[in-house]
């Protein structure tokens, strides 16, 4: 929100459906992302004139049986929107399916800008291992598993988890792995470097950072059934990445990227002990949005 404060005034949180009849004024379009399909907010806005994109659509494979329970209400909400962008031909087939029609497979619109490394950093280790975008069940594993490498290799392992509210959690957990192993530990709010064996990265905005520095990414958001994140940021380093294996709702990003290594948790020590026969990420970019913004402009 406060990033999009920063290109127009007129920026508002989105309202209840109830109260989307009195909020919405008359408008030239609406462009809504992804798997946003709230019957209300494009009916109202068909009604005010608006010509209605549904933009970068998914519908993960895992999710599909649940949207199917619900078509009768999706063939209405299709019915508001004018055209849809797929990220992928898996996606505009089950879409097809919901009602959606004047589909177009566009790409994951996420390949078209990749955000860069805006800060520079010493890279203190010769093995330095990212456990990124964590959650609760995911630290344990990626942290017993650097031990394993610790024991060998010369490694330090810097943890970014995914929720800010768990920060503090994550730093005792830490902490007391640190002082049981006699290794060093710092959080980068507190210190800010990454001169510790293991470093708990508690502020926001460092994590494109880290991975300029790393050799091996340990992806979180796959080892937990939660959908994966994007790889894309990290990969474009051509780091060693390795991903649990449920990533459902990024499979295109997922299969865009050459050499990133599944895993269950309980491979992680194998995969870490053997990282330099794993290898280095490349990325295919595969998204045109030139059908996409010819269709907007031709509205505005």
């Amino acid at each position: 929100f406060s990033v999009i404060k920063e290109y127009s005034k007129s920026i508002r949180y989105l309202p209840f459906e109830i109260f989307l009849p009195s909020w919405i004024k008359r408008q030239k379009a609406l462009i809504v992302v992804e798997a946003e399909l709230w019957y209300m907010l494009f009916l109202c806005s068909k009604k005010r004139g608006a010509k209605t994109f549904l933009i970068n659509a998914r519908v993960s494979s895992r999710s599909y049986p649940k949207y199917l329970r619900f078509k009768w209400l999706y063939k209405h909400i299709f019915a508001n929107i004018d055209a849809v962008y797929a990220q992928s031909y898996d996606d505009a087939k089950r879409l097809v399916q919901l009602g959606a029609k004047n589909i177009h497979v566009s790409g994951n619109i996420k390949f078209l800008n990749i955000q860069k490394a805006n800060k520079e950093y010493s890279k203190e280790y010769p093995v330095v291992v990212a456990a990124a975008s964590t959650h609760e069940t995911e630290e344990e594993p990626i942290v017993n598993a650097y031990l394993e490498l610790k024991r060998v290799e010369n490694a330090q392992l810097i943890v970014i988890p995914r929720h800010p509210e768990r920060f503090d959690k994550v730093a005792e957990y830490l902490e007391r792995v640190a002082d049981k192993n006699r290794l060093s530990f710092s959080r980068f709010s507190q210190s800010g470097n990454f001169a510790t064996d293991i470093v708990l990265v508690d502020t926001m905005g460092e994590l494109i950072n880290v991975y300029k520095i790393s050799d091996i990414v340990i992806l979180g958001g796959a080892f937990a059934e939660i959908g994966g994140h994007n790889a894309l940021e990290a990969a474009q380093f051509g780091v060693k990445m390795i991903s649990g294996p449920h990533y459902f709702n990024q499979v295109d990003i997922f299969n865009a990227i050459e050499g990133l290594e599944i895993c269950e948790s309980n491979a992680l020590g194998e995969k870490l002990l053997n990282y330099r026969s794993l290898p280095n990420t490349k990325l295919e970019t595969k998204a045109s949005i030139d059908e996409l913004v010819e269709d907007i402009r031709s509205v505005l």
